[in-house]
């Protein structure tokens, strides 16, 4: 349970991009900041969310509501990137600003914002209350340098044949080894721009957090220590998968999609110790239909049972009759809590887009993965 207010002197804001991806890090590194005594969390949550009938267990973060101005329907409102992020921008500075002054009114003024750096528009909007920000990088320590060095001028867009070596990065990269909006020439523009944008708050952030820890990314973790004073905050995953800290942490807490957890749990619970390949792409990644049926086809040549999960956006790219082909050793699912999924003793081996979440969780979790970039 959050502490009281009388036991809380130093109230921090969370403020985070409107996808799954990026809530469950900074809810996470909420937790451990409200596990301090004397500091009051609070994770802001557009109005669509909160009352789109998703039941957030935030532990002793409090939630409050703000508005992207897209109430009613969230993303599907405006249905553009460009429309939606503009939006975004417009109403959010708008009720951020309204929700520092509530805060303030009411005894508990905020004394510092973290935010998701994709939420340029942030800063702007607390300096003018005298708050103070934070970044929060969601986004692995190698996949920020390399921005930060096109953002700099250090790169030519889109990465030819023979990118220079880049100061912060242990090996030379080759063309496809940087983020895909980097090198292809067809990327999308609109978040590319956004992702290079998000360079500057390296410079301007009171303070840079990274959702990454030194072991895993020694050379880059140090590159920006030194170059930005950033500090890697993560593993951001629940206390009951790393220390056992925090009482009760044994979950996220906040799904936007709605979990098969039942139905996934009975079925792994009925196989084998370590016997089951598990197949996700992450909440944005979008296979093409021939790709989706080699995924298909490598799955049941393999002759291992397996748990697939296929967005219901995808679920028409599946072959017709794999389902029922399969039926006897294979589940496909919309959703699936994939740490719940991680941790399950049934899972041995994990295939993968290489999402920096899926890549975090995995090593937490343990689990052999098979890499398939996207």
């Amino acid at each position: 349970m959050a502490g009281s207010e009388s036991d809380q002197s130093v109230h921090v804001l969370l403020v985070w991009y409107p996808t799954q991806g990026h809530i469950n890090p900074l809810l996470q590194f909420g937790k451990r900041l409200a596990a301090h005594r004397g500091v009051r969390c609070t994770l802001v949550v557009t109005r669509y969310v909160l009352g789109s009938g998703k039941q957030p267990q935030p532990g002793a973060v409090h939630v409050v509501a703000f508005s992207d101005g897209c109430d009613r329907r969230g993303y599907d409102e405006v249905g553009d990137e460009r429309g939606y992020l503009a939006r975004l921008e417009s109403a959010g500075s708008e009720s951020l600003g309204e929700l520092l002054r509530t805060e303030s009114a009411k005894g508990r003024p905020v004394r510092a914002v973290v935010y998701d750096t994709l939420l340029l528009w942030v800063p702007r909007v607390a300096r003018r209350h005298g708050v103070s920000c934070a970044a929060f990088f969601t986004h692995a320590c190698a996949v920020i340098v390399a921005y930060a060095h096109a953002w700099a001028g250090q790169l030519t867009l889109p990465v030819g044949d023979a990118p220079p070596e880049l100061p912060g990065l242990p090996v030379t990269l080759g063309t496809a080894d940087f983020p895909k909006d980097l090198s292809d020439p067809d990327s999308h523009l609109v978040y590319r721009d956004l992702m290079l944008q998000q360079s500057q708050e390296l410079e301007v952030a009171d303070h840079v957090l990274i959702n990454s820890f030194h072991e895993l990314q020694v050379e880059e973790a140090e590159y920006m220590a030194l170059t930005w004073g950033a500090m890697t905050v993560g593993p951001t995953v629940p206390s009951a998968y790393l220390d056992n800290c925090l009482a009760d942490d044994i979950s996220y807490g906040f799904h936007l999609h709605t979990p098969m957890a039942a139905e996934r749990k009975a079925w792994l619970d009925e196989r084998h110790v370590r016997s089951v390949v598990y197949v996700s792409f992450g909440s944005l990644v979008t296979l093409g239909s021939d790709q989706m049926a080699e995924v298909a086809e490598g799955l049941y040549n393999s002759g291992k049972a397996f748990l697939w999960v296929v967005r219901a956006s995808e679920t028409s790219k599946v072959p017709i009759g794999f389902t029922d082909k399969v039926k006897a050793r294979g589940l496909i699912v919309t959703w699936s809590p994939q740490l719940d999924v991680l941790a399950h003793q049934a899972i041995g081996c994990f295939v993968t887009h290489c999402g920096w979440n899926s890549t975090v969780e995995g090593v937490a979790a343990g689990v052999p993965m098979v890499a398939m970039p996207q």
